[in-house]
């Protein structure tokens, strides 16, 4: 039975970035803005989930002006509502240099997150320098994406997802946003239960799977959709806003 908006008690309401909070021009718009206020005044915590590392979702988060936490590098980090770090989970280095190896033998695009930058087109010299939060791969062709994905899957230490179709993201085994979301959840004092969760791509799935009530965008991945509770509009469309008034306001 699909939950009835009546059962819902949502006391947190957990939003990805890219494809759900943002448009297409990688901005929130008014009409989000506005639903999150009024969620937020009603008592209701509403906590950025995001892939993006903290230097690149800053701005944006700090426009919101939250109350309670972030999440972000898939759950790899959690920071409280003034940026100060609360948990972090690294990725082994020789599971970058793995990655780094099958990055060049299909000579894929790529981006990797250290706790200081986010590499794209150049890598370090010595991987042992740096603390790795997650390692990118992007490949618009199918056939080598399934290759690198079938070799990746042969580690059982890495967690796999995506945030495009076209991606490859790779987090410690047991890091994402749900996991997350959960210690959040329990550092407010409640649980996923009364979590909201919106998302568009893979590495939103288990969030919306274990959250109380899933929100899939009208412009997700199928398998996000299949996933959610409830479906809402295109992040162009303000889905997020419209959520949140059908289940919270």
């Amino acid at each position: 039975m699909p939950i009835q908006r009546e059962e819902a008690d949502i006391k947190l309401i957990a939003i990805d970035m890219d494809g759900t909070l943002l448009n297409d021009e990688q901005l929130i718009s008014e009409g989000n803005r506005q639903a999150i206020r009024e969620a937020e005044d009603k008592g209701v915590y509403v906590v950025i989930s995001t892939g993006r590392t903290l230097m690149t979702c800053r701005e944006l988060a700090e426009s919101l002006k939250l109350s309670s936490y972030l999440i972000t590098a898939n759950g790899s980090e959690i920071w409280d509502s003034e940026f100060n770090l609360v948990e972090r989970q690294l990725l082994h280095t020789d599971h970058i240099q793995m990655m780094w190896d099958l990055k060049n033998k299909h000579n894929t695009n790529f981006w990797a997150s250290t706790v200081d930058k986010v590499w794209r087109g150049e890598f370090p010299e010595t991987i042992t320098d740096h603390e790795w939060l997650k390692f990118g791969f992007d490949i618009e062709d199918d056939d080598i994406r399934n290759e690198v994905l079938t070799e990746l899957k042969k580690n059982k230490e890495l967690e796999i997802t995506n945030s495009s179709p076209t991606n490859i993201e790779v987090n410690p085994l047991g890091i994402n946003k749900a996991a997350a979301l959960a210690k959040v959840s329990e550092k407010l004092g409640f649980t996923m239960e009364n979590v909201m969760a919106m998302g568009d791509s893979l590495n939103d799935i288990a969030m919306i799977e274990k959250a109380g009530v899933g929100i899939a965008m009208g412009n997700a991945q199928d398998i996000v959709k299949e996933t959610a509770d409830w479906v809402t509009d295109t992040n162009i469309e303000d889905g997020v806003a419209k959520a949140i008034r059908h289940w919270v306001l």
